[in-house]
Formats: structure tokens, C-alpha cells, sequence
């Protein structure tokens, strides 16, 4: 006789299923911390012109968009080939400027107002009328901090 018997037609055990909640809620909360949600969807055309000299802004909390360029293929249809300002999601003529800078320093905290940086993104292509439109508006409404938004890389690129 031997001293270690084999088991004849033994099945596998089951697979324990306790720690299966654990896993899921795990994995959940994963995905909740590391996914981030757009705050503003763009309908505008974005091909930003080039620039060799660039800064990283600090504080993005303290920065409004104003988005400039054509209507992107999905909305050409509805509001044509011309230049456009996109306000946060929505789109808006050069006259609501004013209003939209009023209520985002309205949105922040009082000590907080005073270093908002207006930052304009700004399609390569968009006639330089609309922007000094824009710079005019943002000069009224007393936002006097402006960003340019661009792609690090040589400036003779804008020129092709």
C-alpha cells in the first residue's frame, strides 16, 4: 500500500464568491477618482497657430475660455462657415462678452476676482477683426488679463 492515496473523481471546488463585492466597489471607485469630465464641449474648429515662446499656466481654476474659429462640420449647417465665439457651451456674439465675464467673476470668490485670466482660443484661420471685436469687448468689461492659447513649436509654421 501506498502511503498517499489519489482521490478518484474528486470535482474542483466552487469558486468563492464573497470578495466579489469588495472587487467591484474597488474598481468602481478606480474609475470614479481617475476619470476626468469635460467641462465644455468645443463647436468650434480648433487649430491653434504655433508659438516659440510659451508659459504653463499655474492656476486653471482662475481662467475663463473664450473660444474663437469656425463652426466645426457638425454645426455648419445650422450656423454657416463664418467665424464664430463660443461662450462655455453655447454659441454667442461679440456683445455677450460683457455678460459672460460679469457672471464668471460673479461665480468666484471675492479675493479670487481681481487675478481672472481671460484666455482666448483661437483658430489659426479666424479674421483678425473678431479678435481685436473681442480684445474691445474684454477691455469694457475691465479684463484686462488676457491669454493667448497656442502650440509650442516655431512660429514660421503659421506661415504655410
Amino acid at each position: 500500500m501506498s502511503k498517499f492515496k489519489k482521490k478518484k473523481g474528486g470535482d474542483t471546488p466552487a469558486i468563492s464568491t464573497a470578495s466579489l463585492p469588495d472587487i467591484v466597489f474597488m474598481l468602481l471607485f478606480f474609475f470614479m477618482v481617475v476619470t476626468v469630465l469635460r467641462d465644455t464641449s468645443i463647436k468650434v474648429q480648433q487649430d491653434l497657430p504655433y508659438a516659440d515662446q510659451v508659459e504653463k499656466l499655474e492656476k486653471k481654476n482662475l481662467v475663463m475660455y473664450i473660444y474663437a474659429g469656425k463652426p466645426s462640420k457638425r454645426y455648419q449647417g445650422q450656423y454657416g462657415d463664418e467665424a464664430r465665439i463660443q461662450l462655455n457651451d453655447k454659441f454667442a456674439s461679440v456683445k455677450d462678452i460683457q455678460q459672460y465675464i460679469y457672471e464668471e467673476r460673479q461665480s468666484k470668490r471675492e479675493e479670487l476676482r481681481n487675478m481672472l485670466i481671460t484666455s482666448l482660443k483661437v483658430d489659426q484661420e479666424t479674421n483678425m477683426g473678431l479678435i481685436s471685436d473681442i480684445k474691445q469687448e474684454l477691455r469694457e468689461a475691465e479684463a484686462l488679463k488676457i491669454n493667448y492659447t497656442s502650440k509650442e513649436g516655431d512660429a514660421i509654421q503659421n506661415m504655410k
